[in-house]
């Protein structure tokens, strides 16, 4: 038995029970889980659960194609929902360790987009995508990186930390766009090489089907990220006028950049509680 075939196991135990009794303790405390996260995230153990399963292995070893669909689950779909599946309460005990403290500054945007960058175009390259096919071990660091620089590639739009203040929707759109196009690009030379990159995989024909699906899966992601911004701009703006009714109502002189920034960085709810009570002044 491979390192590959101890991951389904492995991955279980290190995500899904961790986050099941963190899930219980915030029940117990009477802050439970939302439904829609503990979907997203039982969601991204079961993604990573099929993509690292011997099946998909060994078809991911005979198929180019076949290898890009493992990949893309991997580091691209299943972060995402494990992202979407964490709020600060989740993550709250390990947000409080140095370690965390110290790692936070890698999900900055601009920190986080550079080493996903970074970590898809070198695992592409030909020598180590081969290392990666040849050796169980060097494919488990493969797979770890992508999942790891996904999950954080995912932090600044999803995440419970503070954001940048510049980090607003039309920066975030920016941000979607090159996260989109960087992959794209990666795609689109696989799909239209007339050379193979890679020894083990001989068939140019599979070599574009895999650029196909990665391109597929790029505008897919890309669309439904463009709806949420868009749900996220009409929702700002909305709790951004109640803001400004309810400090007129209290007699609250109240600049629109403060409630601009707070509605971006999330606390709209925390400012609203500050009006209702007098005390934002």
């Amino acid at each position: 038995m491979g390192p590959q075939d101890l991951l389904p196991p492995l991955l279980l135990a290190a995500y899904a029970v961790p986050y099941v009794l963190r899930a219980r303790t915030l029940r117990r405390r009477g802050r439970p889980v939302p439904a829609w996260r503990l979907a997203c995230f039982g969601g991204a153990v079961a993604l990573l659960v099929v993509a690292t399963s011997p099946p998909v292995g060994r078809l991911a070893d005979r198929r180019l194609s076949a290898h890009m669909v493992e990949h893309l689950l991997i580091g691209d779909l299943a972060p995402l929902l494990a992202v979407l599946g964490c709020s600060g309460p989740l993550l709250a005990p390990l947000l409080r360790t140095p370690l965390a403290e110290r790692l936070r500054g890698l999900a900055h945007p601009a920190v986080a987009f550079s080493l996903w960058a970074a970590d898809l175009y070198l695992w592409h390259l030909p020598f180590a995508y081969e290392a990666a096919v040849r050796h169980d071990t060097v494919h488990v660091v493969q797979h770890a990186c992508f999942f790891a620089f996904g999950f954080n590639l995912w932090l600044p739009l999803f995440g419970p930390l503070p954001k940048p203040a510049w980090f607003g929707n039309g920066a975030r759109l920016g941000y979607v766009v090159a996260v989109r196009a960087g992959g794209f690009a990666l795609g689109n030379a696989l799909t239209w090489a007339h050379v193979t990159f890679y020894a083990h995989y001989r068939s140019p024909a599979d070599q574009s089907a895999a650029g196909a699906v990665m391109m597929l899966e790029q505008m897919m992601v890309m669309l439904g990220l463009f709806a949420w911004l868009l749900a996220q701009v009409i929702r700002e703006a909305g709790e951004r006028q109640e803001l400004a009714e309810l400090a007129g109502a209290h007699g609250v002189e109240l600049d629109e950049r403060r409630i601009a920034r707070a509605v971006t960085a999330g606390r709209g709810a925390a400012l609203k509680e500050r009006l209702e009570h007098g005390s934002a002044r």
